[in-house]
């Protein structure tokens, strides 16, 4: 058996301009590099996934590179990867200082990069102080953490702080879509765009998810296949529970509710669902919110023609109910009944409105 390689190892970028969704920080730090600006002790910080160890390491090759070397040469002996998670003791940190004062045997820098540094004890923080604020001049140091606010500020105030921000869904989707180029997988643009929202702004998340579904549904994703996969509720479910509910029609909404939850579906999942549906219909009424709605251009003409059937003040009054039943849905002792007396009320609004508007005239 052929040794399968991850696609989020395969396909990690080795160039700054590779990196996805992370472009102001790619182009300060190159910017950086250009003009001898670099500092010597920088922050990474911000969710899972969205490129701070690869951006680290791509920095820590290009600060070596005079020219000289081969293209794929990846100064391994110059980077130096901790895990603070399980390396948070004093005695890593000064082991670590001790490495510091070492110059590299090969290139200008050995670049230090201390992953998950919020995990490291009061103590290691303290004993990091010095070295941090007085590097040697061959040393660069680079923190990442995916939670600022657990590391000290006298830290913080020594190094340079790039923020990372989650990655949308049109960028993570337009980066399935070369990967799946590149591996001869045909992929409907709805099957990468589920794909994309469920990585909720990770590209190593999405990444891995496409992985698992092409060993479901091989050379060819669907948007069956993918919310099958998956498990996720289609957005049909919603378009189809929405014109049940604009035509007062409770006992079909009451049936198809209980086919979402015959499929296994959970109902918490199902009702932030609604409402997130809800969102999309008031987005969508509005031609300068429009752009708000992060779906395919083919289930945004499907979002466009159904918020013309529904009013603004259905819309409000439905992300307020589900929104309710979101907020008691754990705390409820008979949670489905919960759900249904949600699209009871639901059902109704329109009804309301029809008889108030007879009892006007």
């Amino acid at each position: 058996m052929e040794h399968f390689i991850v696609s989020a190892r395969k396909y990690r970028p080795v160039r700054f301009k590779d990196v996805v969704g992370q472009q102001a920080i790619t182009n300060t730090l190159q910017n950086a590099i250009e003009n001898n600006h670099l500092a010597q002790a920088l922050l990474f910080t911000g969710p899972r996934g969205v490129g701070k160890t690869t951006c680290a390491r791509i920095l820590a090759k290009q600060i070596n590179q005079d020219g000289t070397q081969k293209e794929d040469e990846d100064f391994a002996f110059n980077i130096f990867e901790l895990d603070a998670a399980s390396n948070n003791s004093v005695d890593d940190i000064r082991n670590l200082i001790d490495q510091v004062r070492i110059p590299p045997q090969v290139g200008n820098y050995k670049v230090y990069i201390i992953d998950e540094v919020h995990m490291l004890s009061s103590a290691a923080f303290n004993a990091f102080l010095k070295t941090l604020e007085e590097p040697p001049k061959h040393a660069i140091f680079i923190l990442a953490t995916t939670e600022k606010h657990k590391i000290i500020p006298t830290i913080l105030s020594r190094c340079q702080i790039f923020d990372f921000r989650r990655i949308t869904v049109n960028d993570i989707k337009g980066h399935l879509a070369e990967v799946a180029k590149a591996e001869n997988i045909e992929a409907s643009d709805d099957a990468l765009h589920v794909i994309a929202q469920k990585a909720d702004g990770a590209l190593r998340d999405a990444l891995s998810i496409f992985d698992r579904v092409v060993s479901f549904s091989g050379k060819t994703l669907t948007r069956e296949a993918v919310t099958e996969n998956l498990n996720v509720l289609d957005y049909t479910y919603y378009f189809e529970i929405t014109d049940l509910l604009l035509r007062n029609d409770i006992p079909n909404v009451l049936l198809a509710y209980n086919a979402i939850l015959s499929k296994g579906f959970d109902g918490h999942h199902f009702i932030m669902g609604l409402a997130s549906h809800f969102r999309d219909l008031l987005v969508c009424k509005n031609q300068e919110t429009i752009a708000l709605l992060e779906v395919g251009e083919q289930v945004k003409t499907m979002y466009f023609e159904q918020s013309q059937k529904t009013t603004h003040k259905f819309l409000v009054a439905g992300i307020e109910l589900a929104n309710n039943c979101d907020l008691k849905y754990k705390s409820s002792r008979n949670q489905r009944l919960l759900v249904e007396l949600c699209l009871l009320q639901l059902a109704s609004l329109t009804f309301v409105d029809e008889k108030k508007t007879l009892v006007g005239t």
